[in-house]
């Protein structure tokens, strides 16, 4: 591409080159209303497109940093979001825990609870029964 670019220019170049000596004749460029210059059309023609590649320069330049920033915004949100990803993943994982030992203690408190012949499942389940009853009786306006 390097290569492309100064045959470009040196072809251009050589163009201008060959355009000014054909081109020697003066003449005359009214700048602001009664200030005239007078120069050969091949400098005029120079000096137009020297200040045609200036301003070219400078909307390259502007693209540029356009670009730039919009890059850095979009950097920004990135980190933004990959912040947001870690803190959900360690809510996640704190809630993940918080429910494995929730298990856990439902496991412990299983395996603890002695088990009932049917017998005494029957009388805890009339204990349980009465108690009820009980509560309801209370509970009751008189």
């Amino acid at each position: 591409m390097k290569a492309f670019n100064f045959s470009l220019i040196f072809l251009l170049c050589l163009a201008l080159v060959l355009f000014s000596l054909e081109n020697s004749q003066p003449t005359a460029i009214a700048i602001v209303r009664g200030v005239e210059v007078e120069a050969p059309l091949a400098v005029e023609l120079i000096f137009a497109m020297g200040i045609g590649a200036v301003l070219v320069w400078l909307f390259a330049l502007l693209s540029k940093l356009q670009r730039y920033l919009e890059a850095r915004q979009d950097l920004r949100a990135i980190r933004q979001r990959d912040e947001r990803i870690e803190q959900l993943e360690q809510d996640l994982q704190a809630f993940q825990q918080n429910q494995n030992n929730a298990q856990n203690t439902e496991t412990l408190a299983s395996e603890n609870t002695p088990q009932l012949l049917p017998a005494e499942e029957e009388a805890a389940s009339d204990n349980a029964k009465q108690e009820a009853i009980a509560v309801k009786n209370i509970d009751r306006p008189a």
